[in-house]
């Protein structure tokens, strides 16, 4: 059996991460969300603050560059080069260390574009996980100790900002479009234990 790699997009509240972090448990492999970061940090010498900023979400100037062509996912530039510390030369480095993780062990990796950068490789399986709004303020509110107002204003704003770092880095996709992932899940409606319990089920399906 070789090597296999997770993918998890969710939306804010759904529980994606939790599920990540229980199928990490009970299949015995890491599970990279913020870790990315650090590891970004640690590979170029750039700041994690600067990662942190562009944490699945396009910084002042957004609007701009939503109008641009899609950047390269491979090419890093030099830190003698002036956009060594810009938004696209940042996920350049994120999306490198991601194809390299996937390349020599066996993961989950929580958001980052992680199913549009492995698209194509054999050895990954990709989830999106979403659930009612309803579902999603119940969880945030618990989870955050937020009003429902506040939760709602959470979830509307971290959905928009994933949405369009996805739209960017990939070429105008939709992040929520349902044939970029090998299963679609709804939390709310099967239980995020029924979830873990499904994706495992496919991996195994699959024969990693």
């Amino acid at each position: 059996m070789g090597n296999y790699v997770i993918t998890i997009a969710r939306g804010f509240g759904s529980g994606g991460k939790q599920i990540g972090l229980t199928l990490s448990k009970e299949l015995g492999i890491p599970c990279y969300e913020s870790q990315i970061l650090a590891m970004a940090s640690d590979y170029s010498g750039i700041s994690k603050n600067n990662f942190a900023q562009v944490d699945e979400k396009l910084r002042a100037g957004g609007f701009l560059q939503r109008l641009k062509a899609a950047p390269s996912t491979d090419d890093v530039v030099a830190p003698s080069d002036k956009k060594f510390v810009s938004d696209d030369n940042l996920f350049a480095i994120q999306s490198r260390l991601i194809k390299e993780l996937a390349k020599t062990e066996s993961c989950i990796i929580i958001g980052k574009c992680a199913n549009y950068i492995l698209r194509g490789e054999p050895n990954v399986v990709s989830v999106y996980i979403e659930a009612p709004r309803a579902y999603c303020l119940k969880s945030v509110t618990e989870k955050l100790g937020v009003d429902e107002q506040e939760a709602h204003n959470l979830i509307a704003k971290t959905d928009k900002y994933r949405a369009d770092y996805f739209h960017h880095y990939t070429g105008g996709r939709v992040w929520t479009d349902p044939v970029l992932y090998d299963m679609t899940l709804n939390s709310e409606r099967i239980g995020r234990d029924k979830c873990v319990e499904l994706i495992k089920d496919y991996v195994r399906i699959k024969g990693f």
